[in-house]
């Protein structure tokens, strides 16, 4: 049997490269995290918790679209605290309200129980 040129080599591994991530990609929507309480206000009229399902296109998953963009995922550096979810700032176009602008996605304001749950 004869060697590939390498050309054929380079062309071959990021072949290799891109099917590997295509699995990667795809395995990884099983293991989604697992639902997340969001910390509730005394005002709130529910419970709200954030599910990864319902926020990811199966078809095309990428977490790059909120993280870390709109939500930081890492740790907080020198104790800093993480920016609380407040609908002040969801109306400013900020946080959930990025999206859930009622173009996007559902505004925030169009029914409460979508989100806050008893």
């Amino acid at each position: 049997m004869r060697s590939l040129s390498p050309t054929a080599r380079a062309a071959l591994a990021l072949a290799s490269m891109t099917l590997c991530a295509v699995a990667l990609s795809a395995q990884s929507l099983s293991r989604l995290p697992a639902g997340i309480a969001l910390p509730r206000s005394a005002d709130s009229p529910g419970q709200v918790t954030f599910l990864h399902e319902t926020h990811v296109d199966a078809a095309r998953p990428d977490c790059t679209t909120c993280h870390p963009r709109l939500f930081s995922i890492l740790k907080q550096v020198g104790g800093a605290k993480r920016v609380p979810l407040v609908h002040a700032e969801m109306e400013k176009g900020r946080q959930c309200g990025a999206c859930h602008d009622g173009k996007r996605a559902s505004a925030i304001q169009d029914d409460c129980t979508h989100c806050h749950k008893e």
